[in-house]
């Protein structure tokens, strides 16, 4: 999957979170390499970008594991369950992310 861009991706979530994704919290996704994804679901409107900074819940996944998910390619508990995607902070926000890859 050589097409993956961390900017493709970003442009996609800003576009499905837009000005209130309902997510209420901060969420990080760090991928293998270094790369960041970060929503603000509690500024309003809504923000996404790559800076690097806090958040109540992160997401550890590869840039391609993130991709499947994404296109319902990958289970998100199937990812977890084999430690394809990590999750450190409150699980509670992790599981309001699937209002995004719906």
């Amino acid at each position: 999957m050589s097409d993956i861009s961390l900017e493709k991706f970003t442009e996609e979530i800003r576009a499905k979170v837009g000005a209130d994704s309902g997510l209420k919290a901060t969420i990080k996704f760090v991928f293998s390499d270094s790369q960041v994804l970060y929503i603000d679901g509690e500024s309003t409107p809504n923000t996404v970008d790559n800076t690097d900074r806090p958040a109540k819940c992160t997401v550890k996944v590869s840039l391609e594991d993130f991709a499947k998910l994404a296109t319902k390619k990958l289970d998100p508990t199937t990812a977890f369950m084999t430690g394809k995607i990590k999750i450190e902070g409150d699980m509670g926000v992790a599981m309001r992310l699937g209002k995004l890859f719906n």
